[in-house]
């Protein structure tokens, strides 16, 4: 038999013409750098932004930069073990967390994986971390409130569900304490809430969940945690794997209360990405695009109408000044993307005023559409008589003659400040908030020496709770102070004060 070259030559030529690849080689790509927890990637030309990638050894990638020669990477995880040449594989879909109740009482990291306990999540769905906000025609105004138990917050600088209130102030301020005080006044009142932690230190968070623990809150508290020590990609993800888990209930018509603690942490997590995949620096370094970074965060809380379901998420970003500089690049940032913010001061705090909030610089754009009627009955002329508090207290140091009108207002608003103080993880209910702030209010406790303030309002409201129990309770169900329980609250305080007086 004789073979003919040119008969094997057409036959393979035809054969390798009808050959359909079932391989895609745009999918499988190559390792060309790696360090600092960022890979570049050759041959996937066919990558998308933010596309989840694996590299060997389970370790997972996310797609960050598309240039022409290559796909920058960052890794989900330890980057020791990638090598140059290693081979790495696209998987068609972007980086996504499971969702859903099984998420309730559990830390997980920002991937959603446990990191409590060994116990696997229970989730049947999972959800992108990055989406579009919702838009204007699916939104309904806020005017439900969203209690805090925080007297000097709910009574001035209110927070309805779907608003975004910033926190903001030095180290060690209480901003922390603010949200953990929120967290935990929602017991009971089916509101979910997410809480990510963003750089904090891994006993620190230990800590807060065994708070949570200790008072039987993590029942409806889901913690992500990237801590210190994690890479920079991962403390990048949390604040939107926390939003995606939010948004599951959200849609379900869930009310959700989410804080991000804190988001200068994040911010400096991102510029370390950005600077490592050489993006081009800008103001004190951090990439040009790090306002867009926040403001598609946090324009996904918001309130849905009716017709999507009437879900609401609530945002409590927090913000770390230095010195008091509210004027710094991120701070100015997420102040312009947010309805409102909290001011804590390290003058009030080390002088005791616990929380230390600056009723001056704080502000809630929401205001009275987030307030109860009883509240904003006991509550309207509380700023404007700590601003004239504020203004004669500094006047007053440099005379010592004083005229009975100014001496009036520095007895009323030292009254009022010890008022406002409050311990913290002791959140109060509406009617112990609008009953203090109504006794004050009408100047029944200015003859008492401020000393004895707070341990005189603890007294009358074991008093109130024995003499008008059913007055009180009305008051916590309607929130509406009526003519009636005002007549009651009246001679209640009157009776009190018969009696401390004997």
């Amino acid at each position: 038999m004789k073979i003919d070259s040119s008969e094997i030559t057409t036959l393979l030529k035809a054969q390798i013409k009808g050959y359909e690849s079932k391989l895609e080689t745009d999918d499988v790509g190559t390792v060309i750098s790696v360090g600092d927890g960022i890979a570049l990637c050759y041959g996937l030309d066919k990558a998308m932004l933010g596309e989840l990638l694996v590299f060997p050894h389970d370790v997972y990638g996310m797609v960050m930069n598309l240039d022409n020669e290559d796909v920058g990477a960052v890794l989900l995880g330890n980057d020791r073990e990638i090598m140059e040449g290693d081979t790495v594989k696209r998987t068609h879909r972007v980086v996504e967390v499971p969702v859903g109740d099984g998420l309730l009482g559990r830390v997980v990291n920002a991937l959603g994986q446990p990191i409590d306990n060994p116990t696997p999540i229970v989730s049947e769905k999972t959800r992108p971390i990055e989406r579009i906000a919702p838009g204007v025609m699916t939104r309904k105004s806020v005017d439900t409130p969203l209690e805090t138990g925080i007297k000097a917050i709910d009574a001035m600088i209110p927070i309805g569900r779907g608003q975004r209130e910033l926190i903001i102030g030095d180290r060690q301020t209480g901003k922390t304490a603010i949200a953990l005080d929120t967290i935990i006044n929602q017991k009971g009142k089916g509101v979910k809430c997410v809480y990510v932690a963003i750089g904090q230190k891994n006993s620190s968070v230990a800590s807060l969940v065994d708070r949570l623990k200790s008072m039987g809150c993590m029942d409806y508290v889901t913690v992500v945690s990237a801590s210190a020590s994690e890479s920079a990609p991962l403390q990048y993800i949390a604040p939107f794997a926390g939003m995606a888990i939010a948004e599951e209930w959200m849609e379900k018509g869930e009310d959700v209360l989410i804080v991000f603690d804190d988001l200068s942490k994040h911010a400096v997590a991102y510029r370390t990405l950005a600077l490592l995949l050489k993006r081009a620096p800008g103001r004190e370094a951090f990439p040009g695009d790090i306002f867009y970074l926040h403001s598609r965060l946090l324009e996904r809380a918001c309130r849905l109408s009716k017709d999507f379901g009437g879900g609401s998420i609530t945002a409590l970003p927090i913000i770390e000044t230095q010195a008091g500089d509210i004027s710094a690049y991120i701070p100015t940032n997420v102040i312009s993307i947010t309805d409102g913010q909290i001011f804590l001061v390290v003058d009030y705090f080390n002088e005791g005023q616990r929380p230390a909030i600056d009723s001056g610089f704080s502000v809630s754009r929401v205001g009275g559409a987030a307030q109860t009627k009883a509240m904003k009955s006991v509550a309207k002329s509380l700023k404007i008589e700590l601003a004239s508090y504020r203004e004669m207290l500094s006047f007053s140091q440099f005379g010592s003659d004083l005229d009975p009108a100014t001496k009036k207002i520095l007895t009323h608003g030292g009254v009022l400040m010890e008022t406002l103080k409050q311990k913290q993880y002791r959140p109060y209910p509406l009617w112990k908030q609008v009953f203090e702030l109504y006794t004050v209010g009408k100047g029944y406790f200015d003859s008492l020496p401020l000393a004895e303030v707070g341990t005189s309002l603890v007294e009358l409201d074991a008093y109130a709770e024995s003499k008008c129990k059913k007055e009180l309770d009305a008051l916590q169900s309607s929130g509406v102070l009526s003519e009636d329980i005002s007549a009651t609250f009246d001679r209640v305080i009157g009776e009190y004060l018969s009696s401390r007086a004997k």
